[in-house]
Protein backbone atom coordinates (compact mmCIF):
# COMPACT_ATOMS: atom_id res chain seq x y z
CA UNK A 1 0.00 0.00 0.00
CA UNK A 2 1.36 3.29 -1.26
CA UNK A 3 0.28 6.89 -0.39
CA UNK A 4 -0.03 10.15 -1.65
CA UNK A 5 1.22 13.02 0.85
CA UNK A 6 1.02 16.76 -0.11
CA UNK A 7 3.79 18.67 -2.30
CA UNK A 8 4.75 19.97 0.80
CA UNK A 9 5.00 17.26 2.77
CA UNK A 10 6.45 14.85 -0.42
CA UNK A 11 9.29 17.79 -0.21
CA UNK A 12 10.27 17.02 3.07
CA UNK A 13 10.06 13.00 2.98
CA UNK A 14 12.39 13.27 0.07
CA UNK A 15 14.78 15.76 1.77
CA UNK A 16 14.81 13.34 5.15
CA UNK A 17 13.07 16.34 6.96
CA UNK A 18 9.71 13.62 7.70
CA UNK A 19 9.62 10.04 8.04
CA UNK A 20 6.85 7.98 6.93
CA UNK A 21 5.47 5.70 9.97
CA UNK A 22 5.71 1.73 9.30
CA UNK A 23 4.12 -0.41 11.65
CA UNK A 24 5.29 -4.19 11.48
CA UNK A 25 6.18 -3.30 7.95
CA UNK A 26 3.24 -1.77 6.69
CA UNK A 27 3.17 1.69 5.52
CA UNK A 28 0.79 3.77 7.22
CA UNK A 29 -0.41 7.03 6.27
CA UNK A 30 1.20 9.25 8.51
CA UNK A 31 4.77 10.82 8.46
CA UNK A 32 7.03 12.23 11.88
CA UNK A 33 9.56 14.75 12.14
CA UNK A 34 12.36 12.74 11.35
CA UNK A 35 15.75 12.28 14.22
CA UNK A 36 17.69 15.51 14.38
CA UNK A 37 15.09 17.71 13.43
CA UNK A 38 13.80 20.41 16.54
CA UNK A 39 10.07 18.58 16.66
CA UNK A 40 11.82 14.70 16.19
CA UNK A 41 9.41 11.87 16.64
CA UNK A 42 6.21 14.56 16.51
CA UNK A 43 3.78 13.60 14.39
CA UNK A 44 3.85 16.16 11.31
CA UNK A 45 0.57 15.34 8.95
CA UNK A 46 -1.24 12.78 6.88
CA UNK A 47 -1.88 10.90 3.22
CA UNK A 48 -3.70 13.18 1.41
CA UNK A 49 -4.69 9.88 -1.02
CA UNK A 50 -4.32 5.97 -1.38
CA UNK A 51 -2.12 4.65 -4.21
CA UNK A 52 -2.17 1.68 -5.71
CA UNK A 53 1.09 -0.20 -6.18
CA UNK A 54 1.07 0.88 -9.77
CA UNK A 55 0.73 4.65 -8.55
CA UNK A 56 -2.66 5.33 -9.40
CA UNK A 57 -4.79 7.29 -7.00
CA UNK A 58 -8.03 4.34 -5.43
CA UNK A 59 -10.66 5.40 -6.18
CA UNK A 60 -13.04 3.27 -4.85
CA UNK A 61 -17.10 2.79 -5.34
CA UNK A 62 -18.10 2.50 -1.28
CA UNK A 63 -15.15 2.73 0.69
CA UNK A 64 -14.07 6.23 2.19
CA UNK A 65 -10.34 6.63 1.76
CA UNK A 66 -10.38 10.01 3.84
CA UNK A 67 -11.50 7.56 6.63
CA UNK A 68 -8.04 5.51 6.27
CA UNK A 69 -6.02 8.70 6.02
CA UNK A 70 -7.97 10.62 9.03
CA UNK A 71 -5.51 9.38 12.18
CA UNK A 72 -8.57 10.95 14.19
CA UNK A 73 -8.12 14.03 12.39
CA UNK A 74 -11.91 16.26 12.41
CA UNK A 75 -11.05 17.81 9.11
CA UNK A 76 -10.43 14.54 7.12
CA UNK A 77 -13.43 13.08 8.80
CA UNK A 78 -15.61 16.00 7.88
CA UNK A 79 -14.13 15.33 4.45
CA UNK A 80 -15.38 12.04 4.53
CA UNK A 81 -19.11 13.01 5.45
CA UNK A 82 -19.20 15.14 2.15
CA UNK A 83 -17.53 11.54 -0.07
CA UNK A 84 -20.25 9.29 1.56
CA UNK A 85 -23.01 11.55 0.78
CA UNK A 86 -22.16 11.91 -2.61
CA UNK A 87 -21.41 8.58 -3.36
CA UNK A 88 -24.26 7.10 -1.76
CA UNK A 89 -26.32 9.73 -3.49
CA UNK A 90 -25.13 8.03 -7.02
CA UNK A 91 -25.03 4.70 -6.05
CA UNK A 92 -28.44 4.70 -5.24
CA UNK A 93 -30.05 6.76 -7.65
CA UNK A 94 -28.72 4.29 -10.48
CA UNK A 95 -31.30 1.89 -9.62
CA UNK A 96 -33.93 4.30 -11.36
CA UNK A 97 -32.43 2.41 -14.73
CA UNK A 98 -31.76 -0.63 -13.32
CA UNK A 99 -34.94 -1.33 -11.89
CA UNK A 100 -36.56 -4.37 -10.38
CA UNK A 101 -36.04 -7.11 -12.53
CA UNK A 102 -34.04 -8.22 -15.15
CA UNK A 103 -35.15 -6.22 -18.25
CA UNK A 104 -32.31 -3.70 -18.25
CA UNK A 105 -30.27 -5.09 -20.56
CA UNK A 106 -28.10 -2.67 -23.11
CA UNK A 107 -29.49 0.33 -20.50
CA UNK A 108 -27.28 -0.65 -17.71
CA UNK A 109 -24.51 0.80 -19.87
CA UNK A 110 -25.70 4.42 -18.74
CA UNK A 111 -24.90 3.25 -15.63
CA UNK A 112 -22.16 0.75 -15.59
CA UNK A 113 -18.69 1.51 -13.58
CA UNK A 114 -17.84 4.66 -16.26
CA UNK A 115 -20.41 6.42 -16.24
CA UNK A 116 -21.00 6.06 -12.49
CA UNK A 117 -17.66 7.69 -11.83
CA UNK A 118 -18.62 10.45 -14.16
CA UNK A 119 -22.23 11.14 -12.37
CA UNK A 120 -20.25 10.84 -8.96
CA UNK A 121 -17.66 13.53 -9.87
CA UNK A 122 -20.57 15.89 -11.09
CA UNK A 123 -22.06 15.74 -8.17
CA UNK A 124 -18.71 16.34 -6.66
CA UNK A 125 -18.45 19.10 -8.54
CA UNK A 126 -22.29 20.45 -8.27
CA UNK A 127 -23.71 20.07 -11.66
CA UNK A 128 -25.71 17.62 -9.76
CA UNK A 129 -27.67 18.03 -6.81
CA UNK A 130 -28.71 14.68 -4.99
CA UNK A 131 -32.45 15.28 -3.69
CA UNK A 132 -33.79 12.51 -0.99
CA UNK A 133 -30.97 10.29 -2.21
CA UNK A 134 -31.47 10.80 -5.88
CA UNK A 135 -30.56 12.65 -8.88
CA UNK A 136 -32.54 13.55 -11.99
CA UNK A 137 -30.89 11.19 -14.18
CA UNK A 138 -33.08 12.46 -17.10
CA UNK A 139 -31.07 15.30 -16.60
CA UNK A 140 -27.63 13.42 -16.14
CA UNK A 141 -28.13 11.06 -18.90
CA UNK A 142 -29.86 13.23 -21.54
CA UNK A 143 -27.37 12.47 -24.10
CA UNK A 144 -27.00 9.01 -23.40
CA UNK A 145 -30.24 8.52 -26.15
CA UNK A 146 -33.74 8.33 -25.94
CA UNK A 147 -33.69 4.47 -25.03
CA UNK A 148 -32.59 5.02 -21.98
CA UNK A 149 -35.07 8.23 -21.14
CA UNK A 150 -37.63 5.92 -21.74
CA UNK A 151 -36.09 2.84 -19.23
CA UNK A 152 -36.50 5.48 -16.87
CA UNK A 153 -40.06 6.83 -17.38
CA UNK A 154 -41.01 2.59 -17.63
CA UNK A 155 -39.11 2.38 -14.35
CA UNK A 156 -40.58 5.31 -12.48
CA UNK A 157 -43.95 3.56 -13.49
CA UNK A 158 -43.20 -0.08 -11.86
CA UNK A 159 -45.20 0.20 -8.53
CA UNK A 160 -43.22 -1.87 -7.37
CA UNK A 161 -39.82 -0.07 -7.73
CA UNK A 162 -41.89 2.46 -6.40
CA UNK A 163 -42.18 0.78 -3.36
CA UNK A 164 -38.47 0.14 -3.48
CA UNK A 165 -37.58 3.94 -4.10
CA UNK A 166 -39.84 4.51 -1.17
CA UNK A 167 -37.63 2.55 1.33
CA UNK A 168 -34.93 4.10 -0.06
CA UNK A 169 -35.96 7.45 0.39
CA UNK A 170 -36.84 6.93 4.08
CA UNK A 171 -33.17 5.33 4.30
CA UNK A 172 -31.41 7.75 2.87
CA UNK A 173 -33.23 10.73 5.23
CA UNK A 174 -32.27 8.47 8.21
CA UNK A 175 -28.81 8.30 7.05
CA UNK A 176 -28.86 12.48 6.35
CA UNK A 177 -29.93 13.12 10.04
CA UNK A 178 -27.46 10.88 11.35
CA UNK A 179 -24.67 12.29 10.13
CA UNK A 180 -25.95 15.77 11.12
CA UNK A 181 -26.09 14.49 14.62
CA UNK A 182 -22.26 12.93 14.06
CA UNK A 183 -21.47 16.39 12.93
CA UNK A 184 -22.83 18.06 15.95
CA UNK A 185 -21.28 15.22 18.18
CA UNK A 186 -17.77 17.00 16.43
CA UNK A 187 -18.04 19.81 18.00
CA UNK A 188 -19.79 19.26 21.22
CA UNK A 189 -17.14 19.42 24.07
CA UNK A 190 -19.08 17.51 27.00
CA UNK A 191 -17.81 14.10 26.58
CA UNK A 192 -21.32 12.35 27.82
CA UNK A 193 -23.03 14.69 25.67
CA UNK A 194 -20.95 13.63 22.35
CA UNK A 195 -21.35 9.92 23.35
CA UNK A 196 -24.99 10.32 23.85
CA UNK A 197 -25.24 11.84 20.51
CA UNK A 198 -23.01 9.47 18.78
CA UNK A 199 -25.22 6.82 20.14
CA UNK A 200 -28.57 8.51 18.70
CA UNK A 201 -26.91 8.37 15.36
CA UNK A 202 -25.49 4.92 15.49
CA UNK A 203 -29.57 3.90 16.22
CA UNK A 204 -30.76 5.53 13.59
CA UNK A 205 -27.67 4.32 10.83
CA UNK A 206 -29.02 1.07 11.96
CA UNK A 207 -32.14 1.63 11.06
CA UNK A 208 -31.52 2.60 7.32
CA UNK A 209 -28.73 -0.21 7.36
CA UNK A 210 -32.09 -2.61 7.73
CA UNK A 211 -33.75 -0.91 5.08
CA UNK A 212 -30.84 -1.42 2.88
CA UNK A 213 -29.84 -4.75 3.27
CA UNK A 214 -33.73 -5.96 3.50
CA UNK A 215 -32.97 -9.12 1.83
CA UNK A 216 -37.02 -9.25 0.54
CA UNK A 217 -35.97 -6.25 -1.31
CA UNK A 218 -32.88 -7.59 -2.31
CA UNK A 219 -34.46 -11.09 -3.70
CA UNK A 220 -37.01 -9.55 -5.98
CA UNK A 221 -33.92 -7.38 -7.57
CA UNK A 222 -31.72 -8.28 -10.50
CA UNK A 223 -27.59 -9.17 -9.67
CA UNK A 224 -27.09 -5.16 -10.85
CA UNK A 225 -29.70 -3.72 -8.88
CA UNK A 226 -28.77 -6.18 -6.03
CA UNK A 227 -24.72 -4.88 -6.28
CA UNK A 228 -25.85 -1.22 -6.63
CA UNK A 229 -28.05 -1.76 -2.89
CA UNK A 230 -25.55 -3.61 -1.41
CA UNK A 231 -22.59 -1.07 -2.22
CA UNK A 232 -25.62 1.72 -0.66
CA UNK A 233 -25.32 -0.89 2.45
CA UNK A 234 -21.64 -1.05 2.79
CA UNK A 235 -21.20 2.83 2.72
CA UNK A 236 -23.61 2.65 5.61
CA UNK A 237 -21.98 0.18 7.24
CA UNK A 238 -18.75 2.52 6.79
CA UNK A 239 -20.56 5.48 8.41
CA UNK A 240 -21.43 3.13 11.63
CA UNK A 241 -17.72 2.15 11.83
CA UNK A 242 -16.84 5.84 11.76
CA UNK A 243 -19.01 6.80 14.80
CA UNK A 244 -17.80 4.22 16.72
CA UNK A 245 -14.07 6.13 15.60
CA UNK A 246 -15.07 9.17 16.93
CA UNK A 247 -16.05 7.53 19.90
CA UNK A 248 -12.28 6.43 20.34
CA UNK A 249 -13.84 2.69 20.41
CA UNK A 250 -10.98 1.90 18.39
CA UNK A 251 -11.47 -2.36 18.85
CA UNK A 252 -14.99 -2.15 17.83
CA UNK A 253 -13.88 -0.45 14.57
CA UNK A 254 -11.58 -2.81 14.03
CA UNK A 255 -13.79 -5.47 14.27
CA UNK A 256 -16.19 -3.77 12.11
CA UNK A 257 -13.56 -3.08 9.36
CA UNK A 258 -12.75 -7.11 9.79
CA UNK A 259 -16.36 -8.06 8.88
CA UNK A 260 -17.35 -5.91 6.58
CA UNK A 261 -14.08 -6.91 4.01
CA UNK A 262 -16.01 -10.17 4.79
CA UNK A 263 -19.32 -8.97 3.75
CA UNK A 264 -18.41 -7.57 0.74
CA UNK A 265 -16.30 -10.88 -0.20
CA UNK A 266 -19.44 -13.15 0.68
CA UNK A 267 -22.05 -10.19 -1.24
CA UNK A 268 -20.18 -10.58 -4.15
CA UNK A 269 -19.93 -13.96 -4.32
CA UNK A 270 -23.86 -14.10 -3.82
CA UNK A 271 -24.17 -10.98 -6.66
CA UNK A 272 -21.86 -13.08 -9.23
CA UNK A 273 -24.32 -16.19 -8.37
CA UNK A 274 -27.14 -14.61 -9.85
CA UNK A 275 -25.66 -13.12 -12.85
CA UNK A 276 -28.26 -14.77 -15.63
CA UNK A 277 -27.22 -12.37 -18.56
CA UNK A 278 -24.46 -11.48 -20.28
CA UNK A 279 -25.23 -7.70 -20.10
CA UNK A 280 -25.28 -8.10 -16.46
CA UNK A 281 -21.98 -9.96 -16.81
CA UNK A 282 -20.47 -7.04 -18.80
CA UNK A 283 -21.96 -4.56 -15.76
CA UNK A 284 -20.78 -6.76 -13.15
CA UNK A 285 -17.52 -7.65 -13.70
CA UNK A 286 -15.36 -4.36 -13.99
CA UNK A 287 -17.17 -2.80 -11.12
CA UNK A 288 -16.58 -5.98 -9.01
CA UNK A 289 -12.57 -5.68 -10.44
CA UNK A 290 -12.57 -1.90 -9.13
CA UNK A 291 -14.34 -3.27 -5.32
CA UNK A 292 -11.58 -5.79 -5.28
CA UNK A 293 -8.81 -3.51 -6.11
CA UNK A 294 -10.19 -0.29 -4.62
CA UNK A 295 -12.33 -0.90 -2.05
CA UNK A 296 -11.25 -3.85 -0.24
CA UNK A 297 -8.09 -2.04 -0.23
CA UNK A 298 -9.18 1.18 1.11
CA UNK A 299 -10.85 -0.58 3.77
CA UNK A 300 -7.35 -2.63 4.87
CA UNK A 301 -6.00 0.32 4.96
CA UNK A 302 -7.79 1.61 7.30
CA UNK A 303 -8.21 -1.29 9.37
CA UNK A 304 -3.94 -1.14 9.48
CA UNK A 305 -4.23 2.86 10.50
CA UNK A 306 -6.56 1.82 13.69
CA UNK A 307 -4.78 -1.12 14.71
CA UNK A 308 -1.03 1.02 14.33
CA UNK A 309 -3.54 3.26 16.61
CA UNK A 310 -4.49 1.07 18.96
CA UNK A 311 -0.53 -0.11 19.45
CA UNK A 312 0.38 3.21 20.77
CA UNK A 313 0.51 4.50 23.82
CA UNK A 314 -1.46 6.55 25.18
CA UNK A 315 0.82 9.39 25.74
CA UNK A 316 1.35 9.63 21.79
CA UNK A 317 -2.21 8.11 20.71
CA UNK A 318 -3.00 12.11 22.64
CA UNK A 319 0.24 13.44 20.51
CA UNK A 320 -1.53 12.28 17.73
CA UNK A 321 -4.86 12.95 17.94
CA UNK A 322 -4.01 16.72 18.94
CA UNK A 323 -1.81 17.11 15.83
CA UNK A 324 -2.34 19.92 13.82
CA UNK A 325 -2.77 18.64 10.35
CA UNK A 326 -5.17 20.77 8.93
CA UNK A 327 -3.18 21.10 5.35
CA UNK A 328 -3.27 24.46 4.13
CA UNK A 329 -2.22 22.71 0.33
CA UNK A 330 -5.30 20.24 0.59
CA UNK A 331 -7.71 23.49 1.81
CA UNK A 332 -6.83 26.04 -1.10
CA UNK A 333 -6.69 22.89 -3.66
CA UNK A 334 -9.78 20.75 -2.75
CA UNK A 335 -9.58 19.01 -6.43
CA UNK A 336 -5.69 17.44 -4.73
CA UNK A 337 -7.95 14.12 -4.82
CA UNK A 338 -10.43 14.37 -7.78
CA UNK A 339 -10.70 11.86 -10.01
CA UNK A 340 -9.36 12.88 -13.15
CA UNK A 341 -9.74 9.78 -15.23
CA UNK A 342 -13.49 9.86 -14.85
CA UNK A 343 -12.99 11.25 -18.73
CA UNK A 344 -11.41 8.15 -20.11
CA UNK A 345 -12.66 4.56 -19.64
CA UNK A 346 -11.50 2.49 -16.36
CA UNK A 347 -9.07 0.30 -16.62
CA UNK A 348 -11.02 -2.67 -15.07
CA UNK A 349 -13.21 -1.61 -18.02
CA UNK A 350 -10.33 -2.28 -20.19
CA UNK A 351 -9.19 -5.24 -18.90
CA UNK A 352 -13.06 -7.07 -19.23
CA UNK A 353 -13.07 -6.37 -22.67
CA UNK A 354 -9.48 -8.25 -23.65
CA UNK A 355 -10.48 -10.79 -20.99
CA UNK A 356 -13.89 -11.06 -23.20
CA UNK A 357 -11.66 -12.27 -25.84
CA UNK A 358 -9.95 -15.04 -24.56
CA UNK A 359 -12.79 -16.11 -21.90
CA UNK A 360 -16.21 -17.21 -22.34
CA UNK A 361 -19.23 -15.97 -19.71
CA UNK A 362 -19.07 -19.09 -17.57
CA UNK A 363 -15.17 -18.82 -16.83
CA UNK A 364 -15.85 -14.87 -16.55
CA UNK A 365 -17.73 -15.43 -13.71
CA UNK A 366 -15.68 -17.90 -12.67
CA UNK A 367 -12.71 -15.63 -12.51
CA UNK A 368 -14.45 -13.24 -10.13
CA UNK A 369 -15.25 -16.10 -7.97
CA UNK A 370 -11.72 -16.98 -7.60
CA UNK A 371 -10.78 -13.45 -7.37
CA UNK A 372 -13.62 -12.94 -4.44
CA UNK A 373 -12.44 -16.04 -2.62
CA UNK A 374 -8.78 -17.48 -3.50
CA UNK A 375 -9.30 -20.42 -1.33
CA UNK A 376 -11.58 -21.95 -4.18
CA UNK A 377 -8.34 -22.46 -6.56
CA UNK A 378 -7.29 -25.47 -5.04
CA UNK A 379 -10.94 -27.07 -5.90
CA UNK A 380 -10.50 -26.04 -9.18
CA UNK A 381 -6.94 -27.20 -9.32
CA UNK A 382 -7.73 -30.55 -8.30
CA UNK A 383 -10.32 -30.76 -10.84
CA UNK A 384 -8.10 -30.01 -13.70
CA UNK A 385 -5.19 -31.98 -12.40
CA UNK A 386 -7.65 -35.07 -12.44
CA UNK A 387 -9.02 -34.54 -15.91
CA UNK A 388 -5.81 -33.58 -17.45
CA UNK A 389 -4.70 -36.84 -16.16
CA UNK A 390 -7.52 -38.78 -18.01
CA UNK A 391 -6.25 -37.06 -21.09
CA UNK A 392 -2.82 -37.54 -20.59
CA UNK A 393 -1.91 -34.01 -19.92
CA UNK A 394 1.09 -34.86 -17.58
CA UNK A 395 2.37 -30.88 -16.99
CA UNK A 396 -0.86 -29.37 -15.26
CA UNK A 397 -0.86 -30.78 -11.70
CA UNK A 398 -1.37 -28.65 -9.04
CA UNK A 399 1.76 -27.20 -7.92
CA UNK A 400 2.12 -26.07 -11.68
CA UNK A 401 -0.96 -24.26 -11.16
CA UNK A 402 -0.28 -22.05 -8.03
CA UNK A 403 1.16 -19.28 -9.67
CA UNK A 404 -0.87 -19.74 -12.64
CA UNK A 405 -3.87 -16.56 -13.53
CA UNK A 406 -7.36 -16.33 -12.65
CA UNK A 407 -7.98 -16.51 -16.13
CA UNK A 408 -5.64 -19.26 -16.51
CA UNK A 409 -7.23 -21.17 -14.05
CA UNK A 410 -10.79 -20.51 -15.16
CA UNK A 411 -10.20 -21.23 -18.84
CA UNK A 412 -8.72 -24.74 -17.84
CA UNK A 413 -11.56 -25.65 -15.24
CA UNK A 414 -14.04 -25.22 -18.55
CA UNK A 415 -12.30 -26.47 -21.35
CA UNK A 416 -12.28 -29.98 -19.38
CA UNK A 417 -15.53 -29.27 -17.71
CA UNK A 418 -17.31 -28.55 -21.03
CA UNK A 419 -15.01 -31.78 -22.74
CA UNK A 420 -15.99 -34.12 -19.58
CA UNK A 421 -19.82 -33.01 -20.25
CA UNK A 422 -19.72 -33.65 -23.89
CA UNK A 423 -17.80 -37.65 -23.45
CA UNK A 424 -20.95 -37.88 -20.81
CA UNK A 425 -23.29 -36.64 -23.34
CA UNK A 426 -21.93 -39.85 -25.99
CA UNK A 427 -21.79 -42.30 -23.73
CA UNK A 428 -25.59 -41.44 -23.01
CA UNK A 429 -26.50 -41.54 -26.51
CA UNK A 430 -24.27 -44.93 -26.86
CA UNK A 431 -26.35 -46.36 -24.06
CA UNK A 432 -29.83 -45.65 -25.28
CA UNK A 433 -29.05 -46.12 -28.87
Amino acid sequence: MLFQFSPHIQAGLAAGIYDQVYSGGVPIGVVRWAKGTANAGHFAGNAVGILSNSGAVLNPLAAIPQMAMSAGQMYQMHRGFQAVQASLGVLQATTVVIGIGTFAGVALIAVNLWQTLKLREDVKQLKLEVKNGFIDLKKALKDQGSEIIQRIDEVAQDIKFEQHRLVLIRAYGKFLEATKLMKTAMVCEDLSIRNATLASAQLMLTEALADYNNPQLLSETCAAGQLRRLECAWTIDQTITLSFQLQNQLAAVSDRLSSLQDKIRQDSLTVIERCETEDELDFLFPELIRIHDHDLAVLESWQNHVDWMRSLPPSELKLLQSADFDNPEVTANPDINADTTALTAPPEQLLYENLKQKSHPASLQDQLVLMMKPSLRQEFASYISEQSAIAGYKTLVPANLQNASNLAVANLYWYFKVRDESEDDVEAEAVTA
